[in-house]
C-alpha cells in the first residue's frame, strides 16, 4: 500500500449535492455485505457440478483475477474520487462520448442484471423452505422492497447493509463450523477437496469453475460508484477495498473447502441452495428453516447495492453529460438521485420477467470481465496524467495481468454458453438505441 502524504484532502466534494454519509468501516462493510451476497449462497453447486469436489480451486482463481483488477480500480477511485466509476475512468483516458456512454451501460446492466438474478434466486429455494411462491412475482416485489431503500438514503441503505452482512457473515460461518464438525466427527471425506471431474484436466476445469465463481467475487468494484459519498475517499478507498477483498475471499475459500468436503459435489450441484446441504448435516446440524432466512438477507442485500451502484452511476454519468441530465435530478428532501433510481428499478424488473437465475449471473460476469479489461486498459493510458494530491498507485504488472486473465474468462464463459453474446450485445444494443434517440431529441 503506497504510502500518504499528509496533506488535506482533494476538492472534489466541493460542489457535490450527494451526502458523505458514508464512514470507513462502513464502507468495508459495504464492500464485503457486496461481494458477499447471493453468489455464494447461490453457485457454489454449479461451481461444484463444473469442477468436483475441489471447488476450493475455482475460487482461489476467481479472488486472484479479482485482486488485479482491485488494484487497477484503488489506483483510479483515489486518483478521482467520483461517482461512475469505470465509465468515468474510461471517459478521462479515451474522451470519447459513445465508447464512455456503451462501458457505462455495460456496468449498468451487469449491476442490473445482478440483482434480477438475486432477485430471482430469492424466489427459489431458500424461500421455498417457508412458502412456495412464484418466482417472477417474488423477484418483482424484491426489486420493490430495495427500491424504496435505496430512495429512502444513502445511510439507510448501508445501515441496512450493515444488518444484512453481519447476518450473513454469521450464515457462512455456520456453514463453516457445522461442516468442520461433521467432518471431525467422522462424516464427508476429507479427499474430496482435491478431486477433480474426469471430463478435463484440473487446469481447464479450474478455469471454467472460475468463469462461474467470478460471480461472488464481484462487488468491490460496485464501491467506486459511491466514492462521492464516502468521507476522505481518495484515502479511505485503497486500503479498505483490498481489506474488504482479502476477507470475503478468505472467507469463500474456507466455506466452499468445507463444502466441497462434507458434501458430494453431485449433491451440490442439484442444489439451488447448496449450503443448505451442509448445515444439515452432523451433531451440530440446524433446522434448515434458520439457514434458508439468512440466505434470503444475502440475497436480498446484494440486489439493494446492485441497485445503489446502477443509480449512481447513472447519476455520475448525467452530471458528465454522456446520459440525459434528467437521470442526475436530485430528491431534495431525500438527497438522492431518485430518477435514476427509478429508470435502473424499472429495467432490473423487465430482466427478473424475461431472464433465469443462471444466464442472468453469466451475462454479469461477461459484462463485468469486458469492462475489467477496459478499466486496466484506463489506468495504463492515465499513469501519467497528474493531480493535485497523493494518491494510491499499483504495480504495473498488474494491470497486464488484469486483462490478460480478464480476456481469458471472458472467452470461457463464452465458449460454454454462446448464448450469451446476444444476452450482453441485447443490453448493449438497447443502451445504443437510448443513445441514438437522446441526441436526436437533443
Amino acid at each position: 500500500m503506497a504510502a500518504y502524504a499528509d496533506t488535506s484532502g482533494p476538492t472534489e466534494r466541493e460542489g457535490s449535492p450527494l451526502a458523505a454519509g458514508i464512514t470507513k468501516k462502513t464502507l468495508l462493510l459495504f464492500i464485503v455485505g457486496d461481494i458477499l451476497g447471493g453468489g455464494i449462497y447461490a453457485r457454489t453447486g454449479e461451481v461444484a457440478g463444473e469442477i468436483g469436489g475441489a471447488i476450493w480451486t475455482g475460487f482461489l482463481l476467481a479472488a486472484i483475477v479479482a485482486g488485479f483488477t482491485a488494484a487497477s480500480y484503488a489506483e483510479l477511485v483515489s486518483k478521482y474520487p467520483q461517482a461512475a466509476g469505470a465509465a468515468l475512468y474510461i471517459h478521462k483516458a479515451f474522451n470519447k462520448e459513445l465508447l464512455t456512454f456503451v462501458v457505462a451501460f455495460a456496468v449498468m446492466c451487469s449491476g442490473l442484471a445482478s440483482a434480477a438474478a438475486l432477485a430471482t434466486a430469492f424466489g427459489g429455494d431458500y424461500l421455498s423452505q417457508f412458502v412456495e411462491l412464484p418466482q417472477i412475482l417474488v423477484g418483482l416485489v424484491v426489486i420493490g422492497v430495495v427500491t424504496a431503500i435505496n430512495f429512502r438514503g444513502i445511510k439507510e441503505s448501508a445501515g441496512f447493509n450493515v444488518v444484512c452482512t453481519l447476518i450473513e457473515i454469521a450464515g457462512l460461518f455456520l456453514v463453516v463450523v457445522i461442516g468442520a464438525t461433521f467432518l471431525f466427527d467422522g462424516g464427508g471425506d476429507v479427499g474430496r477437496a482435491l478431486e477433480f471431474n474426469d471430463d478435463a484436466t484440473p487446469a481447464l476445469l479450474m478455469v471454467a469453475g472460475a468463469s462461474i465463481a467470478f460471480y461472488a467475487l464481484i462487488g468491490f468494484e460496485d464501491a467506486v460508484n459511491v466514492a462521492e459519498e464516502t468521507q476522505d475517499s481518495t484515502r479511505t478507498f485503497p486500503r479498505t477495498l483490498f481489506t474488504g477483498l482479502a476477507i470475503a475471499g478468505g472467507i469463500y475459500l474456507l466455506v466452499t473447502l468445507i463444502a466441497g468436503m462434507a458434501v458430494p459435489a453431485n449433491t451440490l450441484a442439484k442444489s439451488d441452495g447448496p449450503l443448505l446441504e451442509v448445515v444439515t448435516q452432523g451433531p451440530l446440524a440446524v433446522n434448515s428453516k434458520v439457514f434458508a432466512a439468512i440466505a434470503l438477507f444475502a440475497l436480498i442485500n446484494g440486489c439493494l447495492l446492485n441497485l445503489i451502484m446502477a443509480s449512481r452511476l447513472m447519476y455520475g454519468m448525467a452530471r458528465e453529460k454522456v446520459v440525459p441530465e434528467v437521470l442526475g435530478t436530485v430528491h431534495r428532501g431525500r438527497r438522492t438521485p431518485w430518477v435514476a433510481i427509478a429508470f435502473t428499478a424499472s429495467i432490473a424488473a423487465v430482466l427478473v420477467v424475461i431472464g433465469d437465475l443462471t444466464t442472468l449471473a453469466d451475462t454479469t460476469v461477461l459484462l463485468l470481465l469486458l469492462v475489467f479489461i477496459g478499466v486496466h486498459v484506463a489506468l495504463l493510458r492515465l499513469r501519467g496524467e497528474p493531480v493535485d494530491h497523493e494518491h494510491f498507485r499499483a504495480p504495473i504488472v498488474l494491470p497486464y495481468l488484469g486483462i490478460i486473465t480478464c480476456a481469458g474468462l471472458a472467452v470461457q464463459s463464452v465458449t460454454d454458453d454462446p448464448k450469451l453474446v446476444l444476452w450482453a450485445g441485447g443490453l448493449i444494443v438497447f443502451g445504443l438505441i437510448l443513445w441514438v434517440v437522446e441526441r436526436a431529441v437533443r
